[in-house]
């Protein structure tokens, strides 16, 4: 055969398949030595374990061997019981893995490979950096695995790639112990800060004046619940605060909308600030006044550092990695998320709703210390509430057992507030105190870990979707209608979440209409 011939049957061949790390033969991260005097200046030095104990766990090593001394070491320091050769090989005996392990003369060759115990941390944080490589190769492995197959579903591909990560993270995630005074001049800036600020507000201002006045503003790394049943105006009043904090306060405000899309939201903004109802802002049914209204107001909301996110089923995972994104790149001082029940831990298995809403809140409480921000997440109420009994406004008045999926979302938030319209349930006066409760809204601060509790009245005026201070003049003030007039309007909830499609019955007013068709 001659050379020509052979270069072409060369040529023409199929090209080499690339090979994974495992089927080149690469061996996975491993520091045996180093794993060999940990262990070995656990067994020499007293009170060494509790040097390791927060880097290392017993699948941190690689040599199986190391693995089960190590597990003998640590059953030994949870009972306090002194961890030397003898005690080690004494429980390996009484848990039937004194050979697996090496036996007696293994266990006692591990104490002189010990050169110094003075570097034993950092030698565990070698053996715990090669664990997590490892962790990282298997669980990419893994994934690759399951790219091949076509029956997964991309998104579900990524999510538990993220997922994966996130957990690894987590375990590695560690916080040196910090002495008390640098957090002492942390705390007395701040102090300063909330004493050089209009009304001693030491948080981010809500622009609702009775209630910052309890929360001090919304706290850094708090997490805040704002719960109500449907209709009650949960997206109205985090849009009005949205609205105050980005425009009044020019503080970046990002929203992730789980429910609404892009345009739905600013259209829900652009009601709130030009005071034109949701029907006109939806069919351009606008006089030229109207118009003129508009295109005049509008311009607040232009340039405003408020960042929308329409995302459907978002997951905590997702959100970590956006949040993080806003908060490094347009510097974003506070987070909404509405709402809490439509987002999901995907990538990651749970044995209830119950369980995977725990995962959801514990996390978002992590990402708010993490990012030193308040997040705001919405949540529902279930429908104890509307099945409770009672007279007057106390009887629907809404109390931290109504949360849905409540042991969680409970313990986990800084802070939880409620939203309440007795006008709703067609209450229009409290008695005991004379107070006349068309057009307005409570909002109850039910738990709050670092201050009072208190309730605070608003005015909501939902032709607009709006909540402003009670004490702000409106121009409808004077021409509130009837009770027997009144109508409700549902804005906002696409479905309640008990399975019942909410009807959208539109506010009707009885007032005379000018030429225009405008109220008089």
């Amino acid at each position: 055969m001659n050379t020509t011939s052979s270069n072409r049957r060369r040529n023409t061949s199929t090209p080499p398949v690339s090979l994974s790390p495992s089927e080149m033969g690469k061996m996975p991260p491993q520091a045996i030595e180093m794993e060999e005097s940990v262990l070995g200046a656990l067994m020499i030095e007293k009170d060494a374990f509790a040097t390791v104990a927060d880097l290392l766990r017993p699948d941190s090593f690689y040599k199986n061997q190391n693995r089960l001394v190590y597990e003998a070491i640590a059953a030994l320091a949870l009972n306090e019981l002194p961890i030397d050769v003898l005690s080690v090989a004494e429980k390996l005996k009484s848990l039937n893995t004194l050979e697996q392990a090496g036996g007696v003369v293994y266990i006692t060759e591990l104490t002189r490979k010990v050169a110094s115990t003075a570097h034993l941390r950092y030698h565990a944080q070698i053996v715990a950096q090669k664990a997590t490589a490892r962790e990282l190769i298997r669980m990419a492995a893994e994934i690759e695995e399951l790219g091949y197959d076509e029956t997964q579903d991309v998104e579900d591909l990524m999510q538990k790639a993220e997922a994966d990560i996130f957990e690894i993270s987590q375990r590695t995630q560690k916080r040196d112990v910090t002495q008390i005074d640098p957090v002492i001049s942390e705390a007395f800036a701040r102090m300063r800060k909330a004493g050089q600020n209009e009304g001693n507000i030491s948080g981010i201002p809500s622009g609702f004046t009775a209630l910052d006045k309890i929360t001090s503003g919304w706290q850094k790394s708090d997490l805040i619940i704002i719960a109500a049943r449907p209709a009650m105006g949960k997206t109205a009043f985090v849009l009005s605060m949205a609205k105050n904090i980005a425009v009044n306060y020019r503080i970046p405000v990002a929203m992730f909308s789980l429910e609404m899309s892009n345009v739905q939201l600013v259209n829900r903004l652009i009601m709130n600030v030009c005071e034109i109802e949701g029907d006109k802002i939806k069919n351009g049914k606008l006089t030229k006044d109207e118009w003129r209204q508009l295109e005049h107001k509008v311009t607040e909301l232009m340039g405003a550092p408020i960042y929308v996110d329409d995302t459907p089923s978002l997951s905590v995972f997702e959100l970590r990695s956006k949040a993080r994104k806003l908060v490094r790149e347009h510097k974003v001082e506070l987070i909404i998320i509405d709402y809490l029940q439509l987002m999901n831990a995907s990538g990651m298995n749970f044995g209830s709703r119950e369980q995977e809403v725990s995962i959801i809140s514990r996390n978002l409480k992590a990402l708010a210390k993490e990012l030193d921000i308040p997040i705001i997440a919405l949540s529902q109420l279930n429908r104890n509430l509307e099945q409770r009994g009672g007279t007057g406004m106390e009887g629907k008045k809404p109390q931290l057992s109504d949360l849905r999926e409540s042991g969680a979302i409970e313990q986990d938030a800084d802070m939880v507030c409620f939203i309440h319209r007795p006008e709703y349930y067609k209450i229009y006066s409290d008695e005991k105190e004379g107070k006349d409760l068309r057009g307005l809204g409570q909002i109850i601060v039910a738990k709050h870990r670092n201050g009072a509790t208190d309730d605070v009245w608003l005015k909501f005026r939902h032709k607009f979707a709006k909540f402003q201070n009670e004490n702000e003049k409106s121009d409808d003030d004077e021409m509130l209608p009837q009770p027997e007039q009144t109508g409700y309007m549902s804005i906002g909830s696409k479905m309640n979440p008990d399975g019942a499609q909410l009807a959208n019955t539109s506010y009707t007013d009885n007032r005379p209409l000018d030429d225009n068709g405008v109220p008089f």
